[in-house]
C-alpha cells in the first residue's frame, strides 16, 4: 500500500530544481528534430526508426528526445515538463528518468538554485 512512498531510485532532485541544455544537448535537439522532419512524411515506422537511430548513440531511450526538446525554450523544472507532456502520456516519473539520463550523458544540466533570499 505504500509502494508509491518509496523513492523511485536515481537521482535525488531539489525541488524547483531547473534544467538547461548543454552544448551538445543542443546539437543532439537539433539532430532529432532534423531526424523528425525528415522522417515525418514517411510515416510512423520511419518517425520510431529515426527516434531509435538518434537515441542508440547517444545511450538514450528514443522517447528521452521528447524530454530533451521540452529543455529548448530554456530552464525547466522536471514539474515543468511533466505537465507539458501529460497529455501525450508520460509520467513525471518517466520524465525523472529520462533527466537523469540527459544529465548523465551531459546533454542536460542542473542549473544553479536561486540564492535563498536574505532574511
Amino acid at each position: 500500500m505504500l509502494a508509491s512512498l518509496k523513492p523511485s531510485g536515481g537521482r535525488r532532485w531539489p525541488r524547483g530544481q531547473r534544467f538547461g541544455l548543454t552544448t551538445s544537448g543542443a546539437a543532439a535537439e537539433e539532430a532529432l528534430a532534423a531526424a523528425v522532419r525528415e522522417a515525418r512524411a514517411q510515416g510512423r515506422a520511419a518517425l520510431e526508426a529515426a527516434q531509435s537511430g538518434w537515441a542508440g548513440p547517444h545511450g538514450l531511450q528514443p522517447a528521452d528526445g521528447v524530454v530533451l526538446s521540452q529543455l529548448r525554450p530554456g530552464r525547466q523544472s522536471l514539474a515543468d515538463v511533466a505537465e507539458a507532456l501529460a497529455d501525450c502520456g508520460v509520467t513525471r516519473a518517466d520524465v525523472k528518468a529520462a533527466m537523469d539520463r540527459l544529465v548523465d550523458r551531459s546533454l542536460a544540466e542542473p542549473l544553479p538554485l536561486p540564492a535563498a533570499a536574505a532574511l
